[in-house]
This record gives C-alpha cells, sequence and structure tokens, in this order.
C-alpha cells in the first residue's frame, strides 16, 4: 500500500470516531424521574396525662391475725375447731384440764364453808350482844372474822373463775381457722399458740421500696394489684419513712377490699407510680426523633415539611411528653418517610384533609 493510500484510511477512521463520538455527547440527556413527595399523616399535640409504674412484688396478710395461746398450761381434753374453720368472736375452740381447777374447786368449797360458818356464828353473837351477853368487842371480834371469811370466798371464787376460764379457750375475733395445733390428748403450753385466727374481708399486702420511690408512695394513694390472673385495688395505708436496716428498703402497707381470694402468705404483683405528669401536652412517642440526643420533630405546613427541636418529658409506650418548641395548634407529623427533612414537600394523606 502507497503511502498516500495509508494516509486517506487513516483520515477515513479519524473521521468515524468523532461522528461516533459527537453523535454519543450531543444525544440529549433522558430527564430525571420525578420523585413523588411523601404522603404524611398528622396530628395536633393533645393534653392528657401521662403515668409511669414500677413493678414489684408484695405479700398477702390479713388485716388483723390473732395467736390464741393458753393462759394455763394443761392436757386438751376436747377440740371444736380444725384448720379452715370460720369462727365468731367467743366461739369455743377447745377445752384444757389444767389440773388447777380441781384445786380451785376445793378451795372455793372450803372457802364457802368457812363463811357460811362465820354469817352462821354472826347471827348468834348478834342475838347475845343485843341482849347484852356479849361484850362489843367480842361482837366486833365476830364481825370481823365474818368480813375475813367473805374475803376469803371472794378471792377463791375469783381464782375458780379464772381456772374455768383458763381451760375454756375461745375466739377472741371473728374469722378463718389458718393454723390449727390441737389435738385431743395433748398438752396446751404458755409457749406455743393452739391456732391462728385471722380476721376476713379486707387484707393487707405489704411490700418496699427505694428511697427513688419513696416520694412518690402517699397515704391513700391507690395502687394496682394482680394475682392468678385477678386485679384488686389497694390502697395505701401506712408508710415507713424509717429505712429498714435489713434490707435497705422502706415498708409499706396497703389495704386491698374484697381481697377474700387472696390467700394469706401468698405473693402478688403490684403497680406504684414511680413518675407522673398531669394535663400536659403530648404527642405520639414514635413521631420524636433525636439527633445526637437532641429531640425533635417534623411538622406540616401549606405542604412543606419542618423541622422543629423540642424539650420533652416523661413518656410512656404511647406518649411523650412535650416540655417546650411546639403550640397546639402545630400538626405534627407522626408517619416516618426517608423524605422528611427541613423544606421537604409532603401531601397529606386523604383521610387527613
Amino acid at each position: 500500500m502507497s503511502k498516500i493510500t495509508k494516509i486517506a484510511a487513516a483520515a477515513v477512521v479519524v473521521v468515524a470516531v468523532g461522528a461516533f463520538v459527537g453523535a454519543r455527547f450531543l444525544r440529549p440527556e433522558p430527564a430525571p424521574e420525578a420523585v413523588a413527595p411523601p404522603v404524611v399523616r398528622i396530628q395536633e399535640p393533645v393534653t392528657g396525662d401521662i403515668e409511669l409504674f414500677r413493678s414489684m412484688t408484695g405479700t398477702v396478710e390479713p388485716s388483723d391475725s390473732v395467736y390464741v395461746i393458753p393462759k394455763a398450761a394443761g392436757e386438751i381434753t376436747a377440740v371444736h375447731v380444725k384448720n379452715g374453720d370460720y369462727v365468731t368472736e367467743g366461739q369455743l375452740l377447745c377445752e384444757i384440764d389444767t389440773k388447777q381447777v380441781d384445786g380451785a374447786r376445793l378451795q372455793l368449797e372450803a372457802a364457802e364453808i368457812a363463811l357460811k360458818d362465820a354469817n352462821t356464828n354472826l347471827e348468834r353473837m348478834r342475838v347475845l350482844y343485843s341482849s347484852g351477853d356479849i361484850s362489843a368487842q367480842a361482837y366486833e371480834q365476830v364481825q370481823s372474822g365474818a368480813k375475813s371469811a367473805r374475803i376469803q370466798y371472794d378471792s377463791a371464787k375469783l381464782n375458780y373463775d379464772y381456772q374455768i376460764e383458763f381451760s375454756t379457750i375461745t375466739a377472741t375475733i371473728a374469722g378463718k381457722i389458718e393454723s390449727c395445733n390441737m389435738e385431743v390428748h395433748g398438752m396446751a403450753t404458755q409457749s406455743s399458740p393452739l391456732c391462728v385466727i385471722s380476721s376476713e374481708g379486707v387484707k393487707n399486702v405489704n411490700f418496699a421500696v427505694t428511697e427513688a420511690v419513696l416520694p412518690h408512695v402517699q397515704e391513700g394513694e391507690k395502687i394496682r394489684i394482680e394475682k392468678a390472673g385477678s386485679e384488686y385495688t389497694g390502697t395505701i395505708t401506712e408508710v415507713n419513712t424509717m429505712v429498714d436496716p435489713a434490707t435497705g428498703l422502706f415498708k409499706i402497707k396497703a389495704a386491698v377490699e374484697q381481697g377474700d381470694a387472696l390467700a394469706n402468705g401468698s405473693m402478688v404483683k403490684l403497680y406504684i407510680t414511680s413518675d407522673k405528669a398531669e394535663k400536659v401536652m403530648t404527642i405520639p412517642v414514635d413521631s420524636v426523633y433525636y439527633d445526637n440526643g437532641r429531640p425533635y420533630v417534623f411538622t406540616f405546613d401549606n405542604g412543606s415539611v419542618h423541622r422543629v427541636d423540642i424539650e420533652t418529658g416523661i413518656s410512656d409506650s404511647e406518649n411523650m411528653e412535650v416540655v417546650s418548641g411546639l403550640t397546639a395548634s402545630d400538626q405534627v407529623i407522626i408517619t416516618w418517610s426517608p423524605e422528611l427533612y427541613e423544606g421537604a414537600p409532603a401531601v397529606l394523606e386523604a383521610s387527613a384533609n
């Protein structure tokens, strides 16, 4: 191939490449696809209450419980109740042979005979004194003897009545026999209770709180109690402001109305208020975002999105307290979209129009 031919061929190639490149750069770029503005749902702040609860456990106890202890030791000769029985005040529970009843009875009988003899002698001496057959001094001695006999009799009668009382054990309150340790021919002693009687109706729940929670616990406050799927309402009746040295906690007592179904000594779950905000501005907690720990929300205004920094208070699983940054008429965006930013366009949901 001649030199001229090679140059001509090279020129043709350059022209072809130039035409291809030119056509590529001169072709119009396709217009960018339009992105639809996000569809948002809004809600204005509302005034409401937020209450936070702390869960803990408590122990059920009767409002009144009596340990029945005999006043004298002796053999149990009869038992009239058993565990689970309901008794009335004054009902006979058991009888005890105190071995002192017989002695007291003999003393009473002896004192009764002595009193009868003293009174008989006094009547005889009164007749003699009236007739002048004995002196006033002798008559006064007989009177003193009769008075002494009366005192001895009254003392013996009192002792006998006490022994009878000690040998018949009765219920001092109405309620349920929670524990019964009485058996016929068993021994009753003053160091061991015969039974435990728990009053019916109002039950108590005892629990303890930390120093941080104590300021939120007030007498008269209502608490929620749960046991075996049932719910009860309790009222705090006692708040101990002295720390228990054994636990480092503060003891609290609450009364539970209509708590008959709660077994004494059983554990229950209860909820007390740990923090509360009343009549405050609230918004849905899911509408709040954070930037380096600083809370903010997006609001909607005439088709545009605006970012608003806010100051928040307490929150529960649904609502957040707003301390500052919003007004009651602000339209807070409560739906999330990656297209939310300051100045972004937005469209309200049809249901929100």
